[in-house]
């Protein structure tokens, strides 16, 4: 499909379906630690256009709320208070910044050695399938709506024709929403009593920097980086062209990291990468730049509107529950995709061993912890798996 060529208003209503994709996960990381969820989407507004500046406008990707801050946030709010804790999140950019510096200095071939398709396949792999617990919770609150959102959009997505085709996550959504009022299961509270216009941004976070939640925000960054490196690999594949190579990933890190440089200055949460967009572009197969932006427009927008987000944060869980057991297991599917393009050789004993240890560890949820130092999850395993590419022996090849 040619999407540079849909028409503004395709363009648009993709756009903002792109955003309700996005929604859940944006707004539950602020919740979760105590941030107003309008300044999650000002914010991940603003550092998607900061990104798309960098990147010369490029690559679409639609920058969110970070989940690997979530658990370091709760920790750095209960010894430095929370704008102690937000403004430590400058720590995270400079993580950002150095790795771009490298990937700069050493381009192209320092990205083969380290992480080559046999390492990021399985991260790719693991994005989706790490983030299936999250989508199997949420459809589980009330499985009959995610039920609803889930089998309109597999319709919409396989009968569908022109425009209905490019929208099936708003089909799905709008379908689960709609049940879910007739089942009397919306709370409209919140949107009654939300005003109409709200300020998103609070401008003295930096005015509470301490050098101690700086210091421990910068090795939780790492994982976050890693995961970006595989998201922009999968963003590549997705729209078939090599953003690694153009506009580079030193631009894209350093996007990211003046996104969450804006965001910790504002008291808003790391950005990073989002997965449930790519996902999204994935089945939409709508991958113009341009759309994510009008995303962006779309989340800073929802942010001062009072109403209109409060509307939105009354869709049930269940509903975007529905939504991502499509979406995520997309993603996954693209890491195998990854790991076929390339040609992975499967038959030698080293590439078993390393996309079977990543796989184990992150879906088996292991941690790496020394005193108040943590680290789990994807960061975890990706490191695993850059770690053992470079110690084990390479196979010898016979002529």
């Amino acid at each position: 499909m040619d999407t540079e060529n849909l028409s503004l208003s395709k363009k648009t209503i993709v756009g903002v379906q792109f955003l309700f994709v996005a929604f859940g996960a944006t707004v539950l990381v602020p919740l979760l630690v105590g941030i107003n969820p309008s300044t999650a989407l000002f914010t991940a507004g603003l550092g998607t256009f900061i990104f798309h500046f960098v990147t010369k406008g490029r690559v679409p990707i639609f920058l969110g709320s970070s989940f690997a801050f979530i658990a370091p946030i709760i920790a750095a709010t209960q010894q430095w208070g929370l704008p102690g804790a937000l403004a430590g999140l400058v720590g995270v950019s400079l993580v950002y910044f150095v790795m771009s510096a490298i990937v700069k200095w050493q381009g192209r071939k320092f990205l083969d050695r380290v992480f080559p398709p046999v390492v990021i396949g399985p991260v790719i792999i693991l994005i989706g399938l790490s983030l299936s617990g999250s989508a199997v919770n949420m459809a589980k609150t009330h499985w009959l709506l995610a039920c609803v959102s889930l089998v309109t959009a597999i319709l919409v997505l396989t009968f569908a024709k022109g425009l209905m085709k490019l929208v099936p996550v708003i089909c799905g959504i709008v379908a689960g929403y709609i049940a879910a009022v007739i089942l009397g299961l919306v709370d409209f509270s919140g949107v009654v009593a939300a005003p109409w216009f709200t300020n998103p941004v609070s401008l003295d976070t930096i005015t509470h920097f301490q050098w101690a939640p700086f210091l421990y925000m910068i090795p939780v960054a790492i994982a976050p980086v890693i995961e970006h490196i595989g998201d922009v690999y999968v963003v590549s594949a997705v729209a078939g062209k090599d953003f690694v190579k153009d506009p580079g990933l030193h631009r894209t890190m350093l996007g990211d990291g003046l996104a969450c440089l804006a965001s910790a200055f504002l008291g808003g949460p790391p950005e990073t990468t989002y997965s449930e967009v790519t996902g999204a572009m994935s089945i939409t197969k709508v991958t113009s730049p341009a759309v994510i932006r009008i995303s962006a427009v779309t989340a800073i927008v929802f942010s001062v509107i009072g109403k209109l987000s409060a509307l939105l944060q009354s869709i049930p869980q269940a509903v975007l529950g529905g939504i991502m057991l499509l979406l995520f297991g997309t993603i996954a599917s693209v890491g195998v995709q990854n790991l076929i393009h390339h040609k992975v050789d499967m038959n030698e004993t080293r590439n078993v061993i390393i996309i079977s240890v990543t796989l184990t560890m992150g879906i088996g949820g292991a941690v790496l912890s020394a005193g108040d130092f943590a680290m789990s999850g994807i960061g975890l395993s990706a490191i695993i798996g850059v770690v053992l590419n470079l110690l084990l022996p390479q196979p010898k090849r016979t002529s």
